[in-house]
């Protein structure tokens, strides 16, 4: 979605509309296509002009945030896991169920925290965390955190910078993808430096 189209759009949702779309993106299956991060950084940078309360937006999208993940980690933990009682299919192999577990209990924190920052992932992620059985414990506090530094830090980030560089609102696209670029640099240097077993 074109960042100028989205302007009118936040304008339109107001707060109930940005806490749905960012929870639903966050852990909802079908929520997948939303645009989250482009949502809360132009949030933030609507709260810099006066049409939103940065200090109410913030807490509002961390909390959807928190929800939405939760939503789908107890839809993979109550849900999700029945795809894999079923023989292994195509798309649905026991295999993928084990590498998963695996993959979570090596990388929980990485693959909570820094999912929010990539589009597609975001909303899976918790899902997978659910059907993998990952300690919701574990995964309540990685999920705090993502829903921080994401939901509360992106929507900040627009705020903070519409009050520096007034003409910021014109490159909102190439902001949010310098955001998903940056984000992956400690799972990549993680992944390509952790000894191979």
């Amino acid at each position: 979605m074109h960042h100028l189209a989205l302007i009118p759009l936040v304008k339109l949702v107001g707060y109930p509309g940005i806490f749905a779309i960012i929870f639903l993106e966050s852990g909802v299956f079908f929520g997948f296509f939303l645009p989250g991060a482009s949502i809360l950084f132009t949030a933030g940078l609507l709260s810099s002009q006066g049409f939103f309360n940065i200090w109410t937006l913030i807490p509002l999208v961390a909390f959807a945030a928190i929800l939405g993940d939760s939503a789908g980690y107890w839809f993979g933990a109550k849900v999700g896991y029945r795809i894999f009682l079923r023989p292994d299919s195509r798309f649905f192999k026991h295999a993928y169920l084990e590498q998963a577990k695996v993959f979570y209990e090596r990388h929980g924190v990485y693959a909570v925290i820094l999912a929010r920052f990539v589009p597609f992932v975001r909303t899976f992620a918790p899902i997978v965390a659910g059907v993998v059985k990952m300690r919701y414990r574990t995964f309540l506090a990685y999920n705090v955190v993502g829903a921080l530094l994401w939901g509360a830090g992106i929507a900040f980030l627009g705020y903070y910078l519409a009050v520096r560089v007034p003409l910021i609102g014109n490159y909102v696209g190439p902001i949010v993808i310098v955001i998903i670029i940056a984000s992956l640099v400690p799972l990549v240097w993680k992944l390509r430096h952790e000894p191979q077993k």
